[in-house]
């Protein structure tokens, strides 16, 4: 009767230890283009073409990416507008996956009020997430990329520093 039920703890706790760490292992590479009619920063421009630049269409915000002592990542996050359309650009992105991870807009770095952007689409790259439509960005001085599972700040870009 003991060996049954250790060997039902031990299945337990593999499959626990399987949920946490597995996403560790998934490094997933996105390159979403630049959204058409946007505006290039010349100074900050890396490998990506200028797009033909129209009145509506500007870069709003630009910030670096900070990462967490235990979870490591680099590049630059931007707030583009594009017409009605407000983009989150992560360029030149790089972290760790985990379980649940998603992309806020976020007014602290607790996410205590936020905007759900969806799950992280890469680990890597150059990545786009839509904001919802009526979203008043200025209400949000960070973009989070937020472990919902267990409540916990992967990075963040502090966007009030920037334009």
């Amino acid at each position: 009767m003991k060996k049954a039920i250790f060997i039902i703890i031990g299945i337990v706790v593999v499959g626990i230890a399987w949920y946490g760490l597995s996403p560790l292992l998934k490094n997933k590479t996105v390159n979403d283009a630049l959204p058409e009619n946007t505006v290039v920063d010349q100074k900050t421009k890396s490998d990506e073409s200028v797009v033909p630049l129209e009145e509506e269409a500007q870069e709003v915000r630009r910030a670096p990416v900070v990462d967490t002592p235990t979870h490591p990542a680099s590049g630059f996050v931007r707030l583009v507008q594009n017409g009605d359309e407000t983009i989150v650009r992560y360029e030149e992105y790089k972290t760790i996956n985990g379980p649940d991870v998603r992309v806020y807009l976020a007014n602290d770095l607790k996410a205590s009020d936020f905007v759900d952007l969806g799950p992280i689409k890469g680990t890597e790259g150059n990545i786009n997430y839509s904001v919802p439509q009526g979203v008043d960005i200025s209400k949000y001085r960070y973009a989070l990329t937020w472990c919902e599972d267990f409540a916990v700040l992967f990075n963040s870009a502090d966007l009030s520093l920037t334009r």
